[in-house]
């Protein structure tokens, strides 16, 4: 049985490494680079390669973009127009929702689908389980491709609406930069007494976090009941307790830009009656509270 045409648009290391995969998984293969020459090994691996971005949308019947974002996927691909009918375009580079979402619409009027997917691994997993594809869009794409897109690793496809992958993207990437955040206040504050950042964090902060982790399915579950039982500490004696380390974190001469946001919102909700529920009760702060317009 003949393998599923395949074309790669962008050549970085990531795009080079999915381009590979197909390669090497028997799929005529197609790839092109804004810029010539990158990724010369999957020519003698087999790749064809094209200058010419519509020679290279013609080639396949998937087509997977790794530009540098969502918005570069559609200046390249919506300015060819018909060419892009009966096509498939999964975009793997990172992207807002929004953003998807107005592809999707763009591809759809030039009678192409679109799937929008976000990659959690790096170049060396790609193709392993270690690495996770998670995609949404166009529910008859998924089904026709699903098995092409599994060859690039572990895959949760999360819905038909093309923005909910990225929203999920996003949402990781948001869990991460508090991650980073709460490290750069803690390596801060002990570097005023010039502790090593080093020591510190494979001492203290690495053994501490990675408990931690184990308590977030418990904590999901008082947000998912929307009642916030205490499994493990109120809000109240948190609140409190941020106060503590903002207090010592501005006694070592540390600015607490980082933390304050998250001590408004604990105060907030423990003025509005909430001290004794769940710190988790910080949630429903968070959709409750006006929205700034996007930056």
């Amino acid at each position: 049985m003949s393998k599923t045409s395949v074309t790669v648009l962008g050549l970085g290391r990531m795009g080079a490494a999915i381009a590979e995969v197909f390669v090497r998984n028997g799929h005529p293969t197609t790839v092109w680079n804004r810029t010539p020459g990158k990724a010369i090994h999957l020519d003698e691996l087999g790749a064809r390669r094209t200058d010419d971005v519509a020679e290279a949308v013609a080639a396949g019947e998937l087509i997977v973009t790794v530009l540098a974002d969502t918005a570069a996927a559609g200046d390249q691909l919506v300015p060819l127009g018909a060419a892009l009918r009966g096509r498939t375009v999964l975009n793997v580079a990172t992207g807002r929702p929004d953003t998807a979402r107005e592809l999707a619409e763009r591809f759809a009027e030039h009678g192409a689908r679109f799937l929008d997917g976000g990659i959690f691994g790096v170049p060396q997993t790609v193709g392993t389980p270690e690495t996770l594809l998670v995609y949404s869009g166009e529910s008859g794409a998924q089904a026709e491709f699903a098995e092409v897109i599994a060859e690039l690793g572990a895959t949760k496809y999360v819905g038909a609406d093309a923005g909910l992958a990225a929203l999920h993207d996003m949402a990781v990437l948001g869990g991460m930069y508090g991650l980073f955040g709460g490290f750069f206040q803690a390596t801060a504050m002990v570097h005023t007494e010039r502790v090593s950042a080093v020591d510190f964090t494979d001492t203290f902060l690495v053994p501490w976090l990675r408990a931690l982790l184990d308590m977030l399915p418990t904590l999901a579950a008082e947000i998912d009941s929307r009642e916030f039982p205490v499994n493990f500490s109120d809000l109240a004696v948190n609140a409190a307790g941020l106060a503590d380390i903002r207090t010592t974190s501005r006694n070592q001469g540390v600015a607490t830009d980082l933390l304050d946001p998250l001590q408004r919102l604990f105060d907030a909700e423990v003025e509005r009656g909430h001290g004794t529920a769940s710190f988790t009760r910080a949630f429903a702060g968070l959709l409750d509270a006006p929205v700034p317009s996007a930056g």
